[in-house]
């Protein structure tokens, strides 16, 4: 019996690498249509949620504060992004999505998304909110493993060790 649960455990693995190498590709192909770059991408993903600070665009983007003012200048030149005043704090200003960027975005990923949805119509609300509950907890430990990698990289420059030959691969299991 514990043959057969650690059997679909390895099988769930599998397909959540399938999974994240699906959707990589998706936005490969999404950025190259739009002529963006993934670092662009993941920060017009972060603003359909709302406006962002420059500072909190940084973070979600993993870029220095610098790199990511340079993303949002070519972000505002191809007329994805906007920049404006707070309407709580003069000092900040927010970074938005132009209607013409949400459109734009939209029409890419739009189809997609309307197609997922449709999948999980069978699902009753308890299932939908267990599925949510997974999803939460396994962005958890990826967001604390990256922040676990990130916090031992090498400086800049400097080679990185590669992992033996024997080593099973970049992520085994689940």
């Amino acid at each position: 019996m514990a043959r057969r649960r650690q059997q679909v455990v390895d099988d769930l693995g599998r397909a959540m690498q399938h999974y994240q190498r699906s959707v990589a590709a998706f936005d490969d192909a999404v950025g190259r249509q739009l002529g963006l770059g993934p670092a662009d991408l993941r920060c017009l993903d972060v603003l359909v949620e709302g406006p962002r600070t420059a500072g909190e665009l940084s973070v979600a983007t993993g870029l220095k504060p610098a790199a990511t003012t340079a993303l949002l200048d070519r972000l505002a030149a191809k007329g994805y992004v906007q920049r404006e005043p707070s309407p709580t704090d003069r000092r900040k200003i927010l970074v938005t999505m132009t209607e013409e960027g949400m459109r734009r975005t939209w029409a890419a990923y739009g189809p997609m998304v309307e197609e997922g949805q449709q999948g999980l119509a069978s699902f009753t609300v308890a299932e939908l909110e267990r599925l949510r509950a997974l999803l939460d907890g396994f962005t958890e430990v990826t967001d604390r493993h990256r922040e676990r990698v990130a916090a031992t990289a090498p400086p800049a420059g400097a080679t990185a060790r590669t992992p033996s030959a024997s080593a099973s691969g970049p992520r085994s299991g689940a």
